[in-house]
């Protein structure tokens, strides 16, 4: 009697109606939402990074201000030997100022994949040059719990002409929140570079968020690098002329 009874259950619901041709979501509205909520208008916060070595650590401040997608600028305010350095992303473009050495330079795509101060971040991880949704096509692969959340996983291909450092990105959005608690990085070979967890959820800003981001690269055992989110504000007016390589010498 098994195989009757499985074949009218499977009749029954599909007769259900909407059961059989419930629509998927959009993978690239999806990747919208997390980038609304993230970023919003506009952000600015301040932040500890702490880079884990075998036999080392060391901890680093930073003041971060965000303005939709295409504007940003990081501040280190600590340790004293690296405070004052900071970095501008202008669109398509990134600049970085060293105090030490009294000079502004621009950044080349060539060196979008480096360590970002030591860390196990790269340049392109932290200022995020692409625009997530504009820059890449976006495939829905399924859902996937991760930390015990249900998460859409998504891959993100970039576009040819863009200015993407990686060969292709996975990454697993929370289904109910719209924000990200993994993401794998794969360079133009397809080799797993690094992956990134947002652990530790809770309110901040007003919105719930991953207040602790976490990435750990491929091929280095022992090594970690650990951003904590230490206060967030959103959408508090910032003029696009704070984000300018004159502002870059003098912003505090």
């Amino acid at each position: 009697m098994i195989r009757p009874l499985l074949l009218f259950s499977l009749l029954l619901w599909a007769g259900v109606p909407g059961s059989a041709q419930t629509p998927s979501p959009d993978p690239r509205e999806i990747i919208q939402k997390v980038q609304d909520k993230s970023k919003g208008e506009s952000s600015q916060g301040e932040m500890k990074m702490t880079i884990i070595r075998p036999t080392w650590q060391r901890e680093m401040r930073l003041k971060m201000w965000t303005k939709s997608t295409d504007y940003a600028l990081i501040l280190v305010t600590a340790p004293a030997r690296d405070k004052g350095t900071a970095f501008l992303k202008r669109k398509k473009e990134l600049w970085n100022w060293q105090p030490s050495i009294d000079r502004v330079i621009k950044l080349p795509p060539s060196m979008m994949m480096q360590s970002w101060m030591g860390s196990d971040f790269t340049n392109d991880d932290m200022v995020q040059q692409a625009d997530p949704v504009e820059d890449f096509t976006h495939r829905l692969l399924g859902i996937e719990e991760v930390d015990g959340r249900p998460c859409y996983k998504i891959e993100m291909t970039p576009h040819e002409d863009a200015p993407v450092a990686w060969g292709k990105i996975l990454t697993w959005i929370d289904t109910e929140e719209y924000i990200e608690l993994k993401a794998e990085f794969y360079d133009e070979d397809g080799y797993l570079v690094h992956t990134l967890y947002g652990k530790n959820v809770k309110e901040m800003g007003g919105r719930v968020l991953p207040s602790v981001l976490e990435v750990i690269p491929a091929e280095e055992e022992g090594h970690k690098t650990i951003v904590e989110q230490l206060w967030i504000a959103f959408d508090k007016p910032i003029p696009e002329t704070f984000f300018t390589v004159q502002n870059l010498r003098r912003v505090r």
